[in-house]
């Protein structure tokens, strides 16, 4: 799930290598929080929001074909 979530947010942002993604486990949940530069955060999130809601439905389907559950936090 890691590697398919960076390949996503790298294809988008404008800095990649700025990009931190950090997984902390918790049971059958993984929490994702992603550290971007100010100017790629509007670009994960998109018009309305409706990137990162893609972005988290992709996740979260992705999650529950191995039995977890995913979530994705952005931190500024």
């Amino acid at each position: 799930m890691r590697e398919f979530l960076e390949f996503i947010i790298r294809e988008l942002i404008e800095f990649p290598d700025d990009m931190v993604l950090t997984e902390i486990p918790n049971g059958r949940t993984i929490t994702f929080k992603l550290q971007l530069r100010r100017g790629d955060v509007g670009r994960v999130i998109g018009r309305s929001g409706q990137t990162i809601h893609a972005i988290r439905a992709l996740l979260a389907s992705s999650a529950a074909r191995h039995g977890q559950r995913a979530l994705l936090e952005i931190v500024e």
